[in-house]
């Protein structure tokens, strides 16, 4: 069974600014590390959520606040999940100027603990006009997070099928 624990929750801490890199090193994987702490980016249609349109709410796997719903998730055809807004409006997320790249400047986006996600770029084509792009990684879709108000009905006949 998957855990959808948090590093929070995993660590049994309340506050994600308490925890140390190397709190962080025995509960997040070497990847996981390395793009949500170090900023790094997660290789192009690799991430476990690129092609993943299930119902539910998408969370930190650092702090494991909120920050995507399923229905604004989006194909792009980038290599990343796509998401065209976040969770209540950036409740939980913070927006960066970076210019990593020269020449290049970009918008990072972070989750409220800090933790890097991606970029957020402004684009026509996205159903909002904008697009985060997101490292699959840094987030997880736990099972126990399915949408409110989402009834899935199955039924079985007498004689076991569907």
């Amino acid at each position: 069974m998957a855990d959808n624990r948090s590093a929070l929750e995993k660590l049994g801490k309340t506050d994600p600014n308490s925890l140390t890199d190397e709190e962080l090193k025995t509960v997040l994987t070497d990847e996981e590390y390395r793009v949500g702490v170090k900023s790094g980016t997660e290789a192009k249609f690799t991430g476990e959520y690129t092609n993943v349109f299930e119902n539910g709410k998408y969370i930190c796997k650092k702090c494991g606040v909120e920050l995507f719903l399923s229905d604004s998730k989006f194909e792009s055809g980038c290599g990343w999940p796509a998401f065209g807004y976040s969770y209540e409006k950036d409740k939980n997320i913070t927006r960066h100027d970076d210019f990593s790249i020269p020449n290049r400047p970009r918008v990072e986006v972070r989750c409220k603990c800090g933790f890097h996600l991606g970029h957020v770029f402004q684009e026509e084509s996205a159903p909002t006009g904008e697009r985060y792009c997101i490292n699959s990684c840094v987030i997880k879709l736990p099972v126990n997070k399915i949408l409110r108000g989402q009834v899935i009905f199955f039924s079985l006949t007498l004689d076991g099928s569907q």
